[in-house]
This record gives structure tokens, sequence and C-alpha cells, in this order.
């Protein structure tokens, strides 16, 4: 198995009544001027119930010797047709908090265990398309514990994820390079290594 087997291998307009994930839907608001007027937007069908958050993105560095590495991903994004460089992530749970979704997915999808120090504000990704919101969970991993040692994911049978680590202190010039092999580098991954790039230019 490879991720570099996944392709899109056609496309054609999804019907709203197929739609498992989400849903087309077309608004009516008043604008500044009191005028009435549309707006098409994607909406997730998945979001739990009493929850204002659909996902959670987890942003785990590890303490090595030679520094502190960022966990990310590599994972094939039909929408895209491409692979993509991400945090570990995935959907809140119904009855579950957006913490406790940050350690169910690090587990599941990486095989680590660790505890939440920090969560993000709500965060929007795409405004002007979709509501769909995110939380990004800093989470510590304690790698002299046994369960650390050889972790293990336990994904489910639809899901190819590849994990690995990178210097958070070159994390940007990773990202550019990774772009420059074909790879589709995520908002939250890309928007963090140019938060870290921008702090060590201005010394802040």
């Amino acid at each position: 198995m490879s991720l570099t087997n996944s392709k899109v291998t056609s496309s054609e307009p999804l019907d709203s009544t197929e739609g498992k994930w989400i849903k087309l839907v077309k608004l009516t608001y008043n604008d500044y001027k009191n005028q009435t007027r549309t707006w098409e937007s994607a909406e997730r069908t998945t979001r739990a119930k009493g929850s204002g958050v659909d996902g959670v993105g987890i942003l785990a560095i590890l303490e090595k010797p030679t520094g502190p590495e960022i966990l990310l991903q590599k994972q094939f994004r039909p929408p895209l047709n491409q692979i993509t460089i991400e945090l570990p992530a995935g959907l809140v749970d119904e009855g579950e908090s957006v913490q406790e979704a940050a350690v169910r997915e690090l587990k599941e999808e990486t095989g680590f265990v660790g505890t939440v120090s920090e969560m993000s504000p709500i965060m929007f990704n795409d405004p002007g398309m979709t509501n769909t919101n995110t939380a990004i969970c800093s989470v510590q991993i304690d790698t002299t514990l046994p369960e650390n040692q050889d972790p293990k994911p336990s994904l489910e049978d639809d899901e190819f994820i590849e994990t690995f680590t990178t210097p958070l202190a070159t994390l940007y010039a990773e990202c550019k390079r990774l772009e420059a092999e074909g790879y589709a580098i995520d908002a939250r991954v890309g928007t963090f290594a140019q938060g870290i790039e921008l702090t060590k230019r201005l010394n802040l």
C-alpha cells in the first residue's frame, strides 16, 4: 500500500440526497445596505448535537535531544487530488469535549498518548464558503512513557495515513520543500510554520 496509489478517477455533481458528510445550502440575508441577497454555502452534516465545534486539530510537539519536532501526517485528500501535509485531526463525537476528541484522535491516528495543555479559540477554515470550524489543541506527549516507546495507530479500514516528525525550527522551509515536491500544505500547518518564521524575523 502506498499513498502514491491514490488518485481521483472521476468527478460529477453531487445530488443533495446523496450527501453523507456535507450539504449545500442557499442562504438569504440582508447586507449592510439592508438589501436582500443570497449566498451559497457548504455545511457539515456531522456536527454533534450540543457541540459548536466540528473538528479538532492536534498540535503535538515531541522533545528530542536535537530539538523539538512537530508531529505531522501525510494523507490523500480527494478534493485536492493531492497528498496533504496536515496536523493529526478528526471530528468531535457526540457527548465528547474538544479536548477528549484530541486525545482520542491522537491515539487512533498516531498511537501516541498525550494530555491537552491548551485549546485555541474556535477557528473558521473558509468563512466565505462554509461554516465548518475547528479548534487546535496543544497536546503534550511524554516520550519516556512505556506506551509512547513504540506507538502504533489504530486506523479505520478506509484510512491510510503516514505519520512523521520534522524539526520545529525548520518547519517553514520544510513546508516549502514539500510543496515543491508536489504535496499540498494544510492551512493550519502552513500558518503555524509562517508564524514561527515571523517570530524569528521580528525577534519576538
